[in-house]
C-alpha cells in the first residue's frame, strides 16, 4: 500500500516563519488545478498499481480550495489510482477558513481527517506569527467540526516561540487538549533564513530562544500530553490510543508515496523525485506533457542514514537487525561502545536488536541519529 501527497501552493497570507512553498496570489489557481489533475493522470504508473492507503492535502493552505475544486481533484484521483476500502483522507486546514459549510461538504467529499494548522491560542502571538486567524476562531473551528460529524481532528502547536516562557506553553497546550483532539502535532519554531523571520533575525531584531529554554518546553509538553492519554509516538506527534497518522507514519516506515503539485515530493524506494517549486514552470510543462522533477538515484548509504534518521524518532525505534539483513551493515557491531554508553546514561533501550530512545534519549534524537550514520564506513 502506498501514500498520495497533493500540494496545494496557494495562502491567504504568508506566515512570518513558514518557507514551504506557497503563492499569495491565486490569480492563476484554476489553471493549476488542471495541471494537478493532469499529473495525476500523468503519474498513474509511478506507484505500479499499489493500493492507496492515506490521501493527503497539503500546502500551502488547501482549506482555501472550493468545495468544486476539491471534489475535481478527488475525482481525478479515485479515477486514476485503486484505493483501499477506507483510506485515510487528510486537509490541512487554517481555522478562518472553516467555516460549518465547508466542513459540512468536505465530510460529504469523503475527507475523514483534519489536520487544523492552530499554532497558538494567544491573540498577540498569532499576530507575531502572522497569522490569518484569532484564538476564538481557532476553538470555534474544532466545535464545528465536531457538529459535522469529525471524528479525527489534529491539531498543530509552535513552542520556542520568541517571548514564550512555560507558563504561557503549558495554558496554550491546556487550550488546545480542552478540545479533546485525537491527535497533536506540535514543533519547536525553526527560524529559516529566507522567511520574514530569518531576515529579522539577521538584521538583529529577532533572536531564537534559547536551547534550554526550548528543552524545557519540550519537556513539558511529553509531561503534559501523557497525563492527558496521549502516545508520543514520534518526536513530534502525539495522539489517542489508535489514531496515528497513517500518511505520516507511512513516511516513517518507508512506504512508497506520490508527491502531486509544485514542490512536491516522491518515493519509491530505489529513488526520490522533487517536483520544480515554482507555479507557473511547473504548469508550463505538465501543459507540455512533461513532468518537471528532478531525481535522486539513493545510495546505499543515503537508505540506511534515512532510516536511522527516521525510525529513532518513532515510537518502533530503529531496528538493527533489519538494517544488518536488508544491507549487510552490522550497525550494533559497528556503534557497541557508543550504544552501550547510551543505554549506560539512559538514554537509549535496546529490545529484540531495535534501539528506541528514551525520553532523555529524545531531547537528543537528531545528534544520536548523526552518531550513526555510517558516513561511507563500509562493514559485513
Amino acid at each position: 500500500m502506498a501514500g498520495l501527497y497533493l500540494h496545494i501552493p496557494f495562502c491567504k497570507q504568508a506566515c512570518h516563519y513558514c518557507d514551504f512553498h506557497f503563492s499569495t496570489n491565486s490569480e492563476h489557481r484554476s489553471d493549476l488545478i488542471s495541471s494537478i489533475v493532469k499529473e495525476l493522470s500523468l503519474q498513474k504508473d509511478y506507484l505500479k498499481g499499489e493500493r492507496l492507503e492515506t490521501i493527503y492535502f497539503g500546502g500551502g493552505t488547501p482549506s482555501l480550495l472550493t468545495t468544486a475544486e476539491m471534489e475535481t481533484l478527488l475525482q481525478a484521483v479515485h479515477s486514476n489510482y485503486p484505493t483501499i476500502t477506507s483510506p485515510e483522507i487528510t486537509v490541512e486546514a487554517n481555522p478562518d477558513d472553516l467555516t460549518s459549510e465547508k466542513l459540512v461538504a468536505l465530510k460529504q467529499l469523503g475527507v475523514n481527517r483534519l489536520s487544523i494548522g492552530i499554532q497558538s491560542f494567544d491573540d498577540a502571538v498569532l499576530k507575531f506569527l502572522n497569522r490569518a486567524h484569532d484564538s476564538y476562531e481557532a476553538v470555534r473551528c474544532v466545535d464545528d467540526a465536531r457538529v459535522a460529524g469529525f471524528n479525527n481532528i489534529s491539531v498543530d502547536l509552535i513552542y520556542a516561540i520568541p517571548g514564550q516562557n512555560q507558563n504561557t506553553w503549558e495554558k496554550n497546550m491546556r487550550q488546545a487538549l480542552l478540545l479533546l483532539p485525537e491527535h497533536l502535532s506540535s514543533y519547536s519554531l525553526t527560524i529559516e533564513e529566507k522567511t520574514v523571520f530569518g531576515k529579522r533575525q539577521k538584521k538583529g531584531t529577532l533572536h531564537a530562544v534559547e536551547e534550554d529554554l526550548a528543552a524545557i518546553l519540550f519537556e513539558r509538553l511529553m509531561d503534559i500530553t501523557q497525563q492527558a492519554g496521549y502516545e508520543q509516538y514520534e518526536i513530534s506527534n502525539f495522539c489517542k490510543p489508535g489514531f496515528y497518522s497513517r500518511h505520516n507514519s507511512s513516511y516513517w516506515k518507508q512506504k512508497k508515496y506520490l508527491g502531486i503539485g509544485p514542490s512536491a515530493h516522491s518515493y519509491d524506494g530505489p529513488s526520490r523525485q522533487f517536483n520544480v517549486s515554482n507555479n507557473a514552470l511547473y504548469s508550463k510543462a505538465i501543459e507540455q506533457d512533461n513532468i518537471p522533477f528532478e531525481r535522486e538515484v539513493l545510495t546505499q548509504e543515503n537508505k540506511i542514514n534515512e532510516y536511522i534518521f527516521t525510525t529513532l524518532r518513532t515510537v518502533w525505534g530503529c531496528d538493527l537487525e533489519k538494517v544488518k539483513l536488508e544491507f549487510g551493515v552490522d550497525l550494533y557491531r559497528i556503534n557497541q561502545a557508543y550504544l552501550g554508553d547510551l543505554q549506560e546514561k539512559g538514554m537509549a533501550v535496546m529490545e529484540n536488536q531495535t534501539l528506541k530512545l528514551t525520553r532523555s534519549g529524545k531531547l537528543l534524537a537528531d545528534r544520536i541519529a548523526s552518531d550513526l550514520f555510517i558516513d561511507g564506513k563500509a562493514d559485513s
